[in-house]
């Protein structure tokens, strides 16, 4: 039974991102779909002293309202070395912010692509290697995609020769799970309750922010908060 999972890419994802590209035998990004502002693709919440904050990549989307999100551009070339300083002066402090000090700031000040979506790619592969995360990664892109919201990811599913769909929660207000059936591809839905805390810097204990903040209080036991390993 092969099992795959398709989703937009994110910004420096939380940890339910990766515990669903680890419960998958192949992950499809889902890019070439419409870029939706005010989203998690081109940004990400940190814990702060002050509470959770946002850390924004600088997008331009004057007028270009149907745009792709592999067609979306990065309009400040500083936004890297800004973000880095951001993560630096508010994780210093976590006990592993030390191990993956280095790993993080190359790839942050050596970050120069120009499109979203690769910037996206990039740090979600990274973050796969620190936690152990073989899943191969491919692009919706690579598809021919039929019309329809639901019969898209179905062709996407059957182009992968897959039997079983994993998808988030949110796919439910629209996903035709009667066309599913019809087309012999199993639907399972992720579940993102019931996730243990870990040792934060700050109080309350908050679940929806980056996976950095995972991996840079918990470091190597970052896994055992997961749900996937």
């Amino acid at each position: 039974m092969k099992k795959i999972a398709i989703l937009q890419s994110n910004y420096i994802p939380w940890k339910g991102y990766f515990d669903l590209i680890n419960m998958v035998d192949e992950f499809v990004l889902y890019d070439d779909m419409q870029y939706t502002r005010r989203d998690w693709r081109n940004r990400n919440k940190i814990y702060t002293s002050q509470g959770v904050k946002w850390l924004t990549i600088p997008v331009d989307v004057k007028g270009k309202y149907f745009q792709k999100i592999n067609e979306t551009k990065i309009s400040d070339k500083k936004w890297a070395k800004k973000h880095w300083e951001t993560l630096s002066h508010n994780y210093r402090k976590a006990p592993y912010f030390k191990e993956y000090k280095e790993l993080f700031e190359e790839l942050y000040l050596n970050c120069k692509e120009e499109f979203l979506s690769q910037v996206n790619y990039k740090f979600i592969s990274a973050i796969n290697k620190i936690l152990g995360i073989t899943t191969p990664i491919r692009w919706s892109s690579e598809f021919n995609l039929v019309e329809g919201q639901t019969a898209k990811l179905l062709g996407i599913c059957k182009d992968c020769k897959a039997d079983v769909y994993l998808s988030g929660p949110a796919a439910k207000d629209y996903f035709d799970e009667g066309l599913a059936k019809k087309e012999n591809i199993q639907v399972e839905w992720m579940d993102y309750s019931g996730y243990p805390e870990y040792r934060q810097l700050h109080e309350p204990f908050q679940h929806g922010v980056t996976i950095l903040d995972l991996i840079f209080n918990e470091g190597f036991n970052a896994t055992k908060f997961m749900k996937s390993f």
